[in-house]
């Protein structure tokens, strides 16, 4: 069991203050985010796009290897990438550098996303959604496959028998295929035999379990070997010194965050009544102590089946201090739990 975090480098306006941090602060804030999950023994931070004011992190694999020299056994990753409005041949580039300068650490998360703000500024057209996703995984598949490659698609200029330099340290560079549940894209992932990450951000996780199976079916009638697949799941957490401080102290960003962008999507406002059923044994938010929160990815490892899990952390603009107190715990009493408990049970059926 892999355990983990990712961020979107939120600088929205703090929930107390009303200020707004700057980018500039913000990415350095990550960059010792990520080293003390290093230091605290987590297994992997991932580092998500999005290209708009609210958010930081639009050059993903830059804010990755800022920190990749003061790491030393964390894999870093994106969180997504939103590869239908990326050039493959520069992402593959961009993370190869990466896995060469963290010494074989770098992964890809290759996902459609949840905001569509790349496609008009990289001049690409909503209605080639589907598309766009198809033939960019196929070539980069094609380019972690082979040093030289022979491409002709419909959205890029075509090459031929041309090498995509530098080369990554791991053969092949890791990617996933990120999914919201689409049953489609669960398919596709099995399909690829490509490692599966399930965002899982509302309702009960328990309505995702039925993917998990199709995964695997669509997997082992590709011919894939369905023991060697992974699942990854991505939820909202904190861990706090107890409950009641932990819902206190992430209730009030998640909740500004939550109601900004639901005002410019016409969504209804979020509540805290909400929130504590999120936190609930069945719910999607991971708040809690560190015993509360290890029991709950223990709960839904059991019946999800998944061995990485990334805690989304912050959500929305939280003091810096606090988001590393979080990290620490997660990494020093959360994760060694939560090993222990799954290799245990584990042993118990096999």
């Amino acid at each position: 069991m892999e355990i983990g975090v990712d961020t979107f480098v939120e600088t929205t306006p703090d929930a107390h203050t009303g200020e707004t941090i700057s980018h500039a602060e913000r990415l350095r804030q990550v960059v010792e985010e990520i080293v003390l999950a290093d230091q605290v023994g987590l297994d992997v931070f991932g580092v998500g796009e999005h290209h708009r004011k609210e958010f930081g992190d639009s050059a993903t694999a830059v804010i990755l290897a800022a920190a990749a020299p003061m790491t030393k056994r964390i894999r870093l990753t994106s969180s997504v990438t939103v590869l239908s409005a990326v050039d493959p041949v520069r992402l593959f580039q961009q993370f190869s550098t990466l896995d060469g300068i963290s010494n074989g650490r770098a992964e890809i998360i290759a996902g459609r996303g949840s905001m569509v703000d790349a496609f008009p500024l990289f001049g690409y057209d909503l209605k080639d959604y589907d598309q766009l996703f198809e033939e960019k995984l196929e070539l980069l598949l094609k380019l972690r496959q082979s040093e030289k490659v022979t491409w002709k698609g419909g959205f890029r200029p075509a090459f031929t028998n041309l090498g995509v330099y530098p080369r990554p340290v791991q053969t092949p560079l890791p990617v996933w295929l990120g999914s919201g549940g689409n049953p489609e894209s669960v398919i596709r992932a099995g399909e690829l035999g490509l490692p599966l990450v399930l965002a899982i951000i509302g309702g009960s996780p328990l309505r995702f379990a039925p993917l998990v199976p199709l995964y695997k079916k669509a997997a082992a009638h590709a011919g894939h070997d369905i023991s060697k697949l992974k699942i990854a799941v991505h939820s909202l957490g904190y861990v706090g010194e107890s409950n009641s401080l932990a819902a206190d102290k992430y209730f009030p960003s998640t909740q500004a965050s939550f109601n900004y962008f639901a005002r410019e999507r016409g969504w209804g406002q979020y509540t805290r009544s909400q929130f504590d059923d999120g936190r609930t044994l069945e719910g999607a938010l991971y708040v809690g102590d560190s015993e509360t929160v290890a029991n709950k990815i223990i709960f839904m490892s059991k019946h999800l089946g998944f061995t990485r899990f990334f805690m989304h952390l912050p959500v929305g603009t939280m003091p810096h201090e606090d988001v590393m107190k979080a990290i620490e715990l997660l990494g020093r009493e959360v994760a060694p739990r939560v090993r222990e408990q799954v290799a245990k049970w584990e042993e118990d059926h096999k």
